[in-house]
């Protein structure tokens, strides 16, 4: 921690940003898998299931998990300090002056970070952790096979109502996180300007809301039709 706290302002943020945009393309990957879990084609137990399998199984992407939770960990330690530095190097809060000069998503990033990261360990509870055998799967209706059968885990979680609520309330949350999270990552890493910066906005903002959105479709679908 302390060597981390030896880096400047900026190359913290360049490094959160960096394991930021590193976690925002996985996220289009794993709802791109998840969404099979809906009835999408005729098949689509049996695709989220083998593809499920391979991402589980795969040595290649077992790599990857590695460097998944590299840049979880990362983006949180780093995230921390910037705001515990801010926050020390401004010790007075200002009570109308500094309040509207951010963003409204702005304001609240370490908190809805904070939910995400709880989100975060419950969601590794019911999956990763069950793979890894630390963890029993879910309970419910579904009979899970085994410790990669996450179709019955998603099935046995999303049948159960309060579970789906929460689940979509705390992806709500995500999205108001990456309304901020995606057009400042483009700017820690140097690559905002005026002709283009526009752009970015509005891509960040149809981001926030396509990518909590098809998350949201799983849980709506269960508590619709079960």
């Amino acid at each position: 921690m302390t060597k981390f706290l030896r880096f400047s302002s900026l190359t913290k943020k360049f490094i959160m940003a960096f394991a930021g945009a590193f976690l925002m393309v996985f996220l289009v990957v794993h709802l791109g898998i998840n969404l099979f879990i809906l009835p999408v084609t005729e098949n689509h137990k049996e695709i989220f299931r083998e593809a499920a399998h391979f991402m589980g199984t795969n040595p290649l992407v077992k790599i990857m998990e590695i460097v998944l939770f590299g840049g979880f960990i990362i983006h949180i330690i780093f995230g921390v300090i910037l705001q515990i530095q801010n926050w020390m190097a401004r010790p007075i809060r200002y009570k109308k002056e500094g309040w509207s000069h951010t963003s409204f998503f702005s304001k609240f990033m370490i908190h809805t970070g904070v939910v995400i990261g709880i989100f975060l360990v419950i969601h590794m509870m019911n999956f990763y952790f069950v793979k890894l055998g630390i963890t029993s799967p879910p309970e419910g209706a579904a009979r899970v096979a085994d410790d990669h059968d996450f179709y019955s885990m998603a099935f046995n979680l999303f049948t159960n109502k309060t579970y789906s609520i929460i689940y979509i309330i705390l992806l709500i949350i995500l999205g108001f996180h990456l309304n901020h999270a995606f057009e400042s990552a483009f700017q820690s890493l140097g690559l905002d300007h005026s002709k283009y910066t526009p752009y970015i906005k509005a891509v960040g903002d149809l981001y926030s809301i396509l990518i909590p959105f098809g998350f949201i479709l799983i849980p709506l679908y269960f508590l619709i039709y079960y």
